[in-house]
């Protein structure tokens, strides 16, 4: 082997990137020829849904968040269960995912079905149509690199603690995103997707009723916060369908008033008012308290990066035909 040859290779390795390094594998062009409509697709989908149910864009966020963190964002959630595999959506922490995030993805894969058969993967559906959404409510623009194939399992025993719960103390969460290679600043930025959406009664009503001998709700919430929570849940357990508000200020509008409600005591979630008691965490919130383009910058570069985690290419993955079921 000559030295020139030698010393290529030296330098090839000096030069690669390690694998703790951010570098995607994914593309923003990768439908260009292949499914040049896609994006108008895409647009006339997300567009259509979130008019017809405002809801969809929590939900779709919601979607996408559980899919990514547990083993990549490659539509492992979206799969259905049979006799013969209980897949991950049936895991009970996914039981409350809502039904829009899953039918605006099942609407855009029929129609991209239509124009380019056996082309769109249903994980970037899932990525683009959770952009698309947060633009849609006000939020950040960011490009979503695409070429991610459908995950081959699905197993609702992959998911518990992988995903963070509203009981949990701040340190688990900040570990959990930790181990995904994500800062606390990330970790607090991406909780502002609580700007938008609803959570149900059953998720924290320890906190409001019998929370202690002292005191019947959680001090922290602000008091007429905490009455008005629990005139609203007060028959949850007749009527598990029962939800609040996660940002009572602005909830259909993406901004950063979620922010700005946890210091008077408005945080739905335990997670939610930890952010501010916690100063490992209150530091960012603060910021951007302050300064809603500072949210929204490390909102769309975290979502950004969350959109490559664990992404499958090439042979590790497939273009399912059905978003719901492996192919045959």
């Amino acid at each position: 082997m000559g030295l020139t040859l030698l010393l290529f290779l030296f330098f090839s390795v000096l030069l690669t990137p390690s694998l703790s390094q951010y570098h995607s594998p994914l593309n923003t062009a990768y439908y260009r020829r292949s499914c040049p409509r896609f994006e108008q697709i895409m647009q006339e989908t997300t567009t259509n849904k979130q008019i017809t149910s405002p809801t969809t864009a929590a939900a779709t966020l919601r979607l996408f968040f559980h899919d990514c963190f547990v083993g990549g964002c490659d539509a492992s959630v979206l799969v259905s269960s049979t006799p013969f595999n209980k897949a991950e959506r049936d895991a009970e922490i996914n039981l409350s995912l809502p039904g829009d995030g899953f039918d605006v993805v099942v609407r855009a894969k029929t129609a991209l079905e239509l124009a380019c058969p056996g082309v769109v993967s249903c994980s970037d559906i899932l990525a683009v149509a959770a952009r698309n959404l947060v633009v849609q409510t006000g939020g950040p623009f960011y490009p979503v690199n695409l070429g991610r194939k459908d995950s081959f399992i699905s197993k609702a025993s992959l998911v518990e603690g992988n995903l963070p719960r509203p009981t949990m103390s701040m340190d688990q969460i900040i570990n959990i995103f930790g181990s995904r290679g994500f800062s606390v600043q990330e970790m607090v930025a991406l909780s502002g997707a609580h700007t938008i959406g609803f959570s149900h009664c059953k998720e924290f009503s320890s906190n409001l009723y019998n929370y202690n001998k002292t005191s019947q709700y959680d001090p922290s919430y602000n008091p007429r916060f905490a009455q008005a929570l629990r005139n609203a849940c007060n028959n949850f357990q007749k009527d598990p369908t029962l939800s609040v508000f996660n940002d009572v200020m602005s909830p259909n509008k993406f901004d950063n008033k979620y922010y700005q409600n946890l210091p008077k005591g408005l945080g739905l979630l335990s997670s939610d008012r930890g952010l501010f008691s916690d100063p490992t965490t209150r530091i960012h919130v603060e910021e951007y308290i302050r300064d809603q383009d500072a949210f929204f910058k490390a909102f769309a570069s975290a979502m950004q990066k969350l959109s490559d985690h664990g992404v499958k290419i090439g042979r590790r993955g497939e273009i399912r035909h059905r978003c719901d079921a492996f192919n045959n």
